[in-house]
């Protein structure tokens, strides 16, 4: 079978080639066709890519692109505050977003009380570029005001969003009156 396209209009072309391949698939022959756009200067294919990368999105951080640290105790209205420090020292960029999974060890890493639970406050992505920070904050109240304290933990053992992995953080954290909730990850340090 032999087509002559050169007097078809694109929209016959585009028809005369869906005949063919549809006569070809009922003959059992396996047809495909490729075209070839115009070519493009260098610097717009370039352009193009660049703003491909910029726009999709990061990968989820792992506990191995991650340093794990804790920053300075605050007390107030009775609370205690304590940011958890995640930095990434991977040489590309990462995402985290939402909760870290946070529950206290003693020194033979046996948990201490129950996790902490969830503040209940809204979230976004946070894009992690290479050694900058993000923070998660874990809160108690500041002594026994409604209940009596368990007794200090040495670790916090805090699993990043979305990771089945853990790491321990040297932290002596003491839950008091069965209060121990933790914020999700943000840039500002918010609980």
């Amino acid at each position: 079978m032999s087509l002559h396209t050169r007097f078809l209009s694109r929209r016959g072309t585009a028809a005369a080639l869906t005949a063919c391949a549809a006569a070809l698939a009922t003959a059992g022959v396996a047809w495909s066709a490729t075209t070839t756009a115009p070519a493009t200067p260098a610097s717009k294919t370039a352009s193009a890519a660049t703003v491909t990368r910029a726009s999709a999105s990061p990968r989820a951080c792992t506990v191995h692109d991650l340093y794990l640290s804790m920053g300075r105790k605050d007390a107030a209205a009775g609370s205690l505050y304590w940011p958890i420090r995640f930095t990434n020292t991977s040489t590309t960029s990462c995402a985290l977003r939402g909760y870290p999974g946070v529950s206290v060890l003693d020194t033979a890493h046996r948990q201490i009380g129950p996790a902490a639970t969830r503040s209940g406050r809204s979230y976004a992505t946070v894009t992690l570029t290479p050694a900058h920070s993000a923070y998660a904050v874990v809160r108690t109240t500041n002594g026994p005001v409604g209940g009596p304290c368990l007794r200090t933990g040495t670790y916090l053992r805090v699993y990043p969003p979305a990771s089945y992995d853990a790491v321990l953080v040297p932290a002596p954290w003491t839950i008091c009156s069965g209060r121990f909730q933790v914020g999700p990850v943000n840039v500002e340090g918010a609980f």
